[in-house]
């Protein structure tokens, strides 16, 4: 045989073509396998790999930690359904199935039955985010629908009553487990909205079991429960099993929480919160308080500054203050007026001294007169022989007139 020129693989590369052809294939890409576990073992990384055997023939399988977090681990000998998809481990040499969940064989029907009912409901948009509800921040009251015995019930009643003492609380006992505790839920959750409508509103409603197998779990999977969900008016919250646990319930629900306790902490806010929050709003309004009292205060001293200023006591001191320097200019205005007065009439008085009678006499002049007393004031007035009487600064004498013999 000649050795051909082309056409010659390394084993990686073929390796990775049977690898290509695992992938590309949809049956081995999405695939449920029965059988049983054998040589179980879990690494120190979390890692779980075992094989799946049946009469007549043998398939690897790997579980890796974060799929083995979430899912009841088997025992050797355990009859499971396992889900998956097959690949190359190309290390090895080997194709092996990596599963993401795996139940005990029982419960591999149930399974499927689930998962062909969500993905009817979720083509129906009953899963969709857009038509999920908000939970209010401070409920006044809140429906529970769950068995009344049920440990559940007393987690949630304890963990409303911690966090949140003043929300009312309104119970819907049913069955939660066995054939006929899908319709009771049902019923339950009528009855609540029911109340909610006609009575008093409810701002919420929990729908709560504790842990369980797949098959204790079924009624919240059980397609009337997901309508009536789907249909209530009040928004709803699941708290089903544990954190691992999912039900159809809690897809169509408004919000699902991992636990009831959970499910009670989610739709109560936390009373410390709360008086935190109490306190930082006395605070802010103090403040605000404070502010505006300062604020006015200001103002009001402002607008009483403003009155002062315009104050008819104000304008009135000014005028008594006006009046008194009007009245103390007037004051000197008269003083000055009476000083020149008294000098002007000084001077008068000078003058008329100076021109009185007796002192124009006392010069040496004299006044002549007629017995009858009218003045002599010219020579015309006078005739010889008149008889005159003359005053002189000292006294007064007669005289009778004569001719002047100068004029002869």
């Amino acid at each position: 045989m000649h050795m051909p020129s082309s056409n010659i693989y390394t084993v990686s590369q073929l390796t990775a073509y049977i690898k290509s052809l695992f992938v590309g294939d949809e049956v081995l890409a999405d695939v449920w396998l029965s059988g049983e576990v054998s040589g179980f073992t879990q690494a120190s990384s979390g890692h779980c790999y075992f094989t799946l055997k049946d009469a007549a023939a043998v398939i690897r399988a790997v579980i890796w930690r974060t799929q083995a977090a979430r899912m009841a681990l088997p025992r050797n000998g355990d009859a499971v359904v396992a889900h998956g998809y097959v690949s190359v481990y190309e290390q090895g040499g080997a194709y092996q199935l990596y599963v993401d969940y795996l139940e005990g064989a029982g419960a591999g029907q149930l399974w499927l039955e689930f998962e062909r009912l969500r993905a009817r409901l979720a083509a129906e948009g009953l899963f969709d985010e857009a038509r999920k509800r908000p939970l209010p921040s401070r409920p006044v009251r809140v429906g529970i629908v769950t068995s009344p015995t049920a440990a559940a019930l007393r987690d949630i009643l304890r963990t409303l009553s911690r966090r949140y003492a003043l929300v009312d609380v309104l119970l819907a006992p049913t069955a939660v487990q066995g054939a006929e505790a899908p319709a009771g839920i049902v019923a339950a959750l009528g009855l609540l909205n029911r109340w909610s409508a006609e009575r008093e509103p409810l701002d919420a409603i929990i729908v709560a079991r504790g842990g369980g197998s797949l098959e204790e779990l079924w009624a919240f999977n059980d397609e009337r429960v997901a309508r009536a969900i789907a249909a209530s008016a009040v928004p709803v919250i699941t708290g089903v099993g544990h954190e691992t646990d999912f039900t159809i319930a809690d897809f169509v629900a408004d919000l699902r929480a991992p636990t009831p306790t959970a499910a009670a902490t989610q739709v109560s806010p936390d009373e410390r919160d709360l008086r935190r929050a109490m306190a930082g709003l006395l605070a802010q309004a103090q403040r605000a308080l404070t502010g505006r009292l300062d604020a006015e205060r200001a103002r009001l001293a402002n607008q009483a500054q403003r009155l002062r200023r315009i104050s008819p006591a104000l304008r009135l001191a000014t005028d008594r203050q006006r009046v008194d320097d009007l009245a103390r200019r007037a004051g000197l205005a008269m003083a000055g007026r009476l000083r020149h007065e008294r000098e002007r009439l000084r001077s008068q008085h000078l003058r008329l001294i100076a021109l009185a009678p007796d002192r124009v006499l006392a010069r040496g002049y004299a006044i002549v007169s007629r017995p009858d007393g009218t003045v002599i004031r010219a020579v015309a007035q006078v005739t010889a022989g008149d008889r005159l009487r003359v005053r002189v600064a000292d006294g007064a004498f007669a005289v009778r007139a004569t001719p002047d013999e100068t004029e002869e």
